[in-house]
C-alpha cells in the first residue's frame, strides 16, 4: 500500500507542477490529509479513500477544454500501470467521476463510504480561509470582477447553468460556497464545516462594510 501512495504522490507532483494555485499539488496535499482525519472516524477503505484524494483533480475539467473524462482516465490508467487490484481501481474511477460539486445537479446514481470521505475532504478545502483564497485566486484567473452589486447571484439548477457562469467572485459564495455545509456526508465533515462556513459569513459582513467606505 504505501508503495502505491508514495509512486502516486511523485505522479500528482510532477502532473500538477505548474496547476492553477487553487488546483495544485498543494490542495491535493489538504484534501490527502482531510480524506485521512475524517477515515480515521468513518473506517473506510483506507487505499481507496488515499488514491482517490490524490488523484481526484488530475485532470480537472475546468483546465481541459471541459473533458469530464480525461481525469478519470489518466487515473486509472496510471494505477493499472502500478498494477493495483481491478476492483480498488473501478472504485477509484467512480469516485473521481461522480464526486464533484457540478455533478450534484444530476442523479449519479454512484456513492460509497469512501466517496462521501474524500467528497467531504475536498468541498472542506473550498469553504473557510482556503476557500475564499482559492475562490479570489480562480476569480482572477479568470479575470472575474471581484464584486458587482447590480448582478445579483443565481440558483443554479442545472449542471451547464452552474459550469457556464461568469458571476463575480462574490456571487460564487451564493451559488456554491455557503451551499456545501449543508451538503456534508459524515459526521467529522459536517463537523469542521460549521467553523469554516462561520468563518465565510463573518468575511462577508467586512467585505460589504469596506465596499461601502466603512
Amino acid at each position: 500500500m504505501q508503495h502505491f501512495i508514495l509512486k502516486t504522490i511523485q505522479f500528482v507532483k510532477q502532473t500538477l507542477a505548474n496547476a492553477e494555485a487553487g488546483h495544485d499539488w498543494f490542495h491535493i496535499e489538504r484534501v490527502f490529509k482531510t480524506a485521512q482525519n475524517i477515515n480515521a472516524k468513518e473506517n473506510g477503505d483506507a487505499l481507496v479513500v488515499t488514491l482517490a484524494a490524490l488523484l481526484h483533480d488530475i485532470a480537472d475539467p475546468k483546465f481541459n477544454s471541459g473533458d469530464e473524462d480525461l481525469g478519470p482516465n489518466i487515473a486509472e490508467a496510471f494505477l493499472l500501470s502500478l498494477k493495483v487490484d481491478a476492483e480498488t481501481v473501478k472504485h477509484v474511477k467512480l469516485i473521481i467521476q461522480h464526486m464533484s460539486f457540478k455533478n450534484s445537479f444530476d442523479d449519479a446514481g454512484f456513492t460509497s463510504k469512501e466517496m462521501q470521505i474524500v467528497q467531504d475532504a475536498d468541498r472542506l478545502d473550498a469553504i473557510g480561509a482556503i476557500g475564499i483564497a482559492r475562490a479570489f485566486t480562480y476569480g482572477g484567473f479568470k479575470n472575474r470582477v471581484l464584486y458587482d452589486p447590480a448582478i445579483k447571484p443565481e440558483q443554479h439548477l442545472t449542471k451547464d447553468s452552474y459550469k457556464n457562469t461568469t458571476a463575480p467572485t462574490i456571487n460564487h459564495f451564493y451559488e456554491k460556497l455557503l451551499l456545501l455545509k449543508d451538503m456534508m456526508n459524515t459526521s467529522a465533515g459536517k463537523e469542521i464545516a460549521i467553523e469554516r462556513h462561520n468563518f465565510m459569513l463573518i468575511y462577508l459582513d467586512q467585505f460589504y462594510n469596506e465596499w461601502e467606505g466603512n
